[in-house]
């Protein structure tokens, strides 16, 4: 089996973005599908989209920790097969869904996969790049994957629906990740392991339980209202769940969160601008979805081709920033790309409700530039924290990806009019938290 040393090096890093292009479109993809997925299964409410989309995103956040651990105790490499393996699987599952129940529980499970491939393909990175500039190039190709990955499964989404059927969205993992299982057998290596860590089953639980009680009381709130007693409920319980899991991890041994990494500032200000921003692009990618096909009326496929200069602007602007990243360090991109976000989400809360085409393709050019801050961010929290790879993937993503499923919850239950104002208001922090501390690292 090849070593990480005589891998071929472009080779190692195709088949680790594979797999993690798969998790990052499969987050946003279903976006542009939910309405023919809500027609053909007769779930007409927000509530039931919102949680086909947040049953992967609250699994993916909250498992990605113990797979983080996992990966340092297993081996990356091994995880990250097993994530591939589960992820494909799972969209199986999802491509035959006879309900939204069967829909949602796959998902989970697809969200399961992800956790697993995540941290696991960051982790492999940094042992296939030892070079600081060489890995902030890999970095930057491996968000720039992330960029396009999230933005163009909307447009990939309303394509798969409007030539063929909602389920294309999730069999067209299955040839991907097969060939992604593949490439990783013959040019990834294996990281060392450190068999001393130990799971953390008690945290695990209660942060599951707090991340999921959240996100059900912010959904709830959207059709319910914040004062109804299910809403309240639940929030109270996501903030009890909570306190437990800052106790537990105060008291064991391998934590899942080791609560000290959060005194480190450049770290600490990677995570919460990751985040923030994916509440601001998962929340604004879900009301965008809705807002072109149901105020402006567009079919599926109109409302892809509508979002492909967002798309282009993530993609690109993603890819841009690993050279940037790589040249002057974090802050500057992760500043212009909050800057952009501001500015972008800004002209999406006053856009007129009638089809302003124009308008709508300008300020997507601009929001989409938010994508500059991904690999910034990224490349930073995995410098703040050497020798411990795992670790800081694993805090980050699952930073993202619970910000991602809060973004949802709360921000499509606002809907575009005001939610759009509470992603500027993100941003505003976001530009706050580079300032403070994002320097070159």
């Amino acid at each position: 089996m090849p070593t990480g040393t005589r891998a071929p090096a472009k080779l190692a890093l195709t088949a680790v973005c594979l797999g993690f292009l798969m998790i990052t479109l499969d987050a946003t993809i279903v976006n542009l599908a939910l309405p023919a997925i809500g027609a053909d299964f007769g779930e007409p409410s927000t509530a039931a989209l919102q949680w086909i989309v947040d049953a992967y995103t609250v699994t993916l956040a909250a498992f990605l920790l113990t797979w983080g651990a996992a990966g340092d105790r297993w081996g990356s490499r091994r995880v990250f097969e097993a994530g591939v393996a589960v992820f494909v699987l799972a969209s199986v599952g999802c491509a035959l869904a006879g309900n939204a129940t069967w829909l949602i529980v796959a998902r989970a499970v697809q969200g399961a996969g992800a956790a697993a491939l995540l941290p696991s393909s960051l982790a492999l990175i940094v042992h296939q790049f030892p070079d600081p500039q060489a890995r902030a190039r890999a970095l930057g190709v491996w968000g720039g994957m992330s960029g396009a990955g999230l933005a163009a499964g909307p447009m990939l989404g309303g394509l798969a629906v409007g030539l063929a059927d909602w389920r294309l969205v999730f069999a067209v993992n299955v040839p991907v990740g097969i060939i992604g299982i593949v490439l990783t057998r013959r040019a990834v290596g294996h990281p060392p392991r450190h068999e001393s860590t130990r799971l953390d089953v008690a945290g695990q639980v209660s942060g599951t339980a707090a991340l999921a009680a959240v996100v059900a009381g912010f959904i709830e709130s959207g059709h319910a209202g914040w004062a109804a007693p299910a809403t309240l409920l639940l929030l109270a319980g996501g903030v009890v769940a909570g306190a437990v899991f800052v106790a537990v991890e105060n008291r064991v041994a391998d934590p899942v969160i080791p609560l000290p990494v959060l005194k480190i500032r450049t770290f600490a200000v990677a995570t919460g601008i990751g985040g923030l921003f994916n509440f601001c692009l998962y929340g604004t990618l879900f009301c965008l979805a809705l807002f072109l096909q149901r105020a402006w009326q567009l079919g599926a496929l109109t409302a892809g081709l509508a979002l492909v200069p967002l798309t282009m602007a993530v993609g690109l602007n993603a890819f841009f920033s690993g050279r940037l990243t790589g040249r002057f360090g974090p802050r500057v991109p992760m500043i212009a790309g909050a800057s952009a976000g501001l500015a972008g989400s800004v002209g999406f809360a006053l856009l007129p409700a009638d089809r302003a085409l124009v308008p709508f393709v300008v300020v997507s050019l601009v929001f989409g530039c938010c994508s500059l801050a991904m690999p910034a961010m990224t490349s930073l929290a995995m410098n703040s924290l050497p020798g411990k790879a795992g670790l800081a993937a694993g805090v980050l993503n699952a930073s993202r990806q619970t910000g991602g499923a809060i973004g949802v919850a709360l921000v499509g239950a606002l809907l575009p009019a005001t939610g759009m104002w509470l992603v500027a208001a993100a941003y505003v922090l976001v530009v706050g938290l580079a300032f403070a501390g994002g320097q070159s690292s």
